[in-house]
């Protein structure tokens, strides 16, 4: 069987790696084995903060909500409450865009609301 030499794939794997390492400091952007380490430290920094940033989206979005329903005369948890009641399905993150950017159809939803939360 003839021998196997790996510098060529070798070479290959590394330079993936330095690539992805690019615009790092220092030695993490030009040593391989710092450079490795480094990217996969990234990846899984990556990967928490994508389900992180889900999280800090729907608590984003709650705090707008409550901010236009107390203007309303509702708490946020009064106002999603009367929602389900009156069989409005609109997700949080909709809403949000409404609360800020439709501020007389969010006073329009907030009306029927307390309309059904009164009966």
């Amino acid at each position: 069987m003839p021998r196997v030499k790996r510098g060529v794939t070798a070479r290959a794997r590394h330079k993936k790696v330095l690539d992805k390492a690019k615009g790092y400091y220092g030695a993490r952007s030009r040593v391989f084995r710092v450079a490795n380490q480094a990217v996969i430290k990234a990846g899984q920094y990556a990967y928490r903060d994508r389900r992180a940033r889900r999280r800090e989206f729907r608590a984003l979005w709650i705090v707008r909500i409550n901010a236009a329903a107390r203007e309303h005369g509702l708490s946020y948890s009064t106002f999603i409450n009367g929602l389900k009641i009156a069989e409005i399905n609109i997700d949080r993150k909709v809403l949000a865009d409404i609360a800020v950017r439709d501020r007389a159809g969010f006073a329009a939803i907030a009306e029927q609301v307390k309309a059904k939360l009164a009966a």
